[in-house]
């Protein structure tokens, strides 16, 4: 499933869920929070923004969950 700009999702931590909004996809290599990300057209990553924190992530885009 490809994920929009905009879109609620989900996703698994060590504390649990956690729920967000998708502000980004990204199929060519990038860096975030020190870390380089090679993701690829087919296999692309999500930036993520933290409902509850404001804190980002980047996630492939199996380790996410729309929500309704």
């Amino acid at each position: 499933m490809a994920y929009r700009t905009g879109d609620s999702v989900s996703w698994n931590t060590s504390q649990g869920t956690t729920h967000g909004t998708v502000t980004a996809k990204r199929t060519r290599e990038f860096q975030h929070d020190g870390q380089t990300f090679r993701p690829t057209d087919d296999d692309p990553y999500y930036l993520v923004e933290s409902e509850k924190t404001g804190a980002t992530a980047a996630h492939k885009e199996s380790a996410l969950r729309k929500r309704s």
